[in-house]
């Protein structure tokens, strides 16, 4: 009894500490770094401010590339390596929102809405299983904040061979 006791305390401490943690330091106790956020090569803009609304463009993975970053799921990739892929997109859309924020992720209010493109094969159907990888990670950061409408569909093709891209509307505190 005295054990099961003190194993709720220590979850229900660890469920407060977690409420109280900024997404930054979650963050970090994740061992995430946010990447720095690159200049497009085109004719656009990383995001868009409007009133309270962020809007952020369509975002593949940044940084060092790795296996997960380019190919088609369901002949190249698995669903596993998709969900990957998904989280590193995640972080780079992170990246920028940080960025649009001025360094303080604390101004998101909500994340509203996501919307994962998928490179897939003919007959691959699981592109909610990877964009998972974007939304779990988004609730980890924000908690209930990071809770969104969602889209994940399945393209032909990404530019660049890209697996996985990723847009984002966010609203933010007065």
């Amino acid at each position: 009894m005295r054990l099961l006791l003190f194993v709720s305390f220590l979850l229900l401490t660890a469920m407060a500490q977690a409420q109280t943690q900024t997404p930054s330091q979650r963050l970090q106790a994740l061992g995430i770094t946010l990447p720095p956020v690159s200049t497009p090569s085109n004719n656009f803009v990383k995001w868009v401010r409007s009133g309270n609304m962020l809007y952020l463009s369509g975002h593949g993975a940044c940084g060092e590339p790795t296996a997960v970053d380019r190919g088609k799921l369901g002949s190249d990739l698995s669903t596993e390596q998709g969900y990957e892929a998904a989280k590193r997109v995640a972080i780079c859309l992170l990246a920028s929102l940080n960025d649009a924020t001025g360094g303080d992720l604390g101004k998101v209010k909500r994340v509203v809405k996501v919307l994962g493109m998928v490179n897939s094969a003919p007959d691959y159907y699981e592109q909610p299983k990877v964009i998972n990888g974007c939304s779990d990670l988004l609730v980890q950061v924000f908690g209930e904040k990071g809770r969104h409408a969602r889209s994940a569909v399945g393209m032909v093709s990404l530019p660049g061979n890209m697996s996985v891209e990723i847009e984002m509307i966010v609203e933010l505190e007065d």
